[in-house]
């Protein structure tokens, strides 16, 4: 793809948007919304359990884990052999092909108040050469919460991948992560919380201003001044009539309480699948960019150049216009950011 041509698209895929309402796809304009209480904090104690485990994808189709001679995947031999050795099946490794079967990691995070029995999603990446996942199944993995311990769950299930790329070219690194959609089960109790006679929510984002707005908000839904008492930009300590016994009834009065929250000046790229979400309708500032092959112009009136004042959906939309890879989205944002041009934090993932 030549520089001049897609500068060139790009410019008439601006033009003919800069005049379109905002979209809500791709690069799409978040404004200021109200959100809850519950999707802005987490009860103190109440954050995740990361839980991990080391497992084999089965069921591949040729695109494993390669061993040949000393090249290759041993560790992935070396655990089929132990796998086997557990059905009382005895295979010499130097007998193995593991072309169907592929070594994993496989990740999760848990609520610390799931109960045995309880389910949730897995996700597993390859961790040797295998070239795709798909159409694999992750034979039964237990999970543990820190190396070493003992196993606290357990996965298994058919994963499903996530491709990035276009209709014509997909990468097949994409194919070397996926999930398991309730593929997880917790086998005993997890440590919880111990109860307090007061408690805090914790901002998942600390902020000052909102963590006053949600102070505010609960004393006056409370009716009761100093129910919620701000420490810090990231916590919030909450004083109950009863003491721990009013914990529970103030999170029922206090979890769906909307709360403005002002828009947000970040951009979030997915280096994947190309998907920009801009937390506001930021503006993008004059300058010239090059990156992965990609010249973007942005200002001095040039017949190839984006109009001043371009917008980073506008940016977005074109780019896709003109057929851009989603490393070549990710790379000409990461651009304008060093160069200036755009005054927000990228967050490329």
């Amino acid at each position: 793809m030549r520089a001049p041509r897609l500068v060139t698209t790009l410019a008439l895929a601006a033009a003919a948007l800069a005049t379109a309402p905002a979209a809500t796809t791709g690069g799409a304009a978040l404004l200021a919304q109200d959100v809850t209480i519950r999707d802005l904090t987490i009860p103190e104690g109440g954050g995740p359990v990361r839980l991990v485990g080391y497992g084999l994808v089965t069921g591949l189709s040729g695109t494993g884990d390669r061993v040949t001679g000393t090249v290759g995947s041993r560790h992935t031999v070396q655990s089929i052999v132990n796998l086997l050795r557990n059905f009382e099946v005895q295979v010499p490794a130097n007998l193995l092909r593991t072309r169907n079967v592929a070594a994993v990691l496989v990740t999760a995070e848990v609520s610390p108040y799931l109960r045995p029995g309880g389910r949730f999603d897995v996700q597993v990446s390859s961790i040797g050469d295998a070239q795709s996942l798909r159409g694999g199944i992750l034979w039964m993995t237990p999970l543990v919460g820190d190396v070493g311990s003992s196993a606290v769950a357990a996965a298994q299930g058919a994963l499903m991948i996530t491709e990035s790329g276009s209709a014509t070219r997909v990468s097949l690194r994409a194919a070397t992560a996926g999930r398991v959609p309730d593929g997880g089960v917790i086998e005993v109790e997890l440590p919880r919380p111990q109860q307090r006679r007061t408690s805090r929510l914790l901002l998942k984002q600390p902020d000052a201003a909102m963590a006053l707005r949600i102070a505010a908000a609960i004393d006056s839904v409370t009716g009761r001044r100093g129910t919620a008492e701000v420490e810090d930009p990231g916590s919030i300590l909450l004083k109950p009539q009863g003491g721990a016994d009013g914990l529970p009834a103030l999170y029922e009065q206090i979890n769906d309480l909307r709360i403005r929250r002002g828009a947000a000046n970040r951009l979030l790229v997915d280096a994947r699948n190309g998907t920009v979400v801009a937390g506001a309708d930021i503006v993008v500032g004059d300058g010239i960019v090059s990156a992965e092959g990609i010249t973007l112009v942005i200002g001095g009136g040039g017949p190839d150049a984006l109009p001043t004042g371009t917008t980073v959906q506008h940016v977005a939309e074109a780019l896709r216009n003109a057929k851009a890879t989603p490393q070549q989205t990710a790379a000409v944002f990461s651009a304008l950011r060093d160069a200036g041009a755009l005054h927000a934090e990228v967050v490329i993932r």
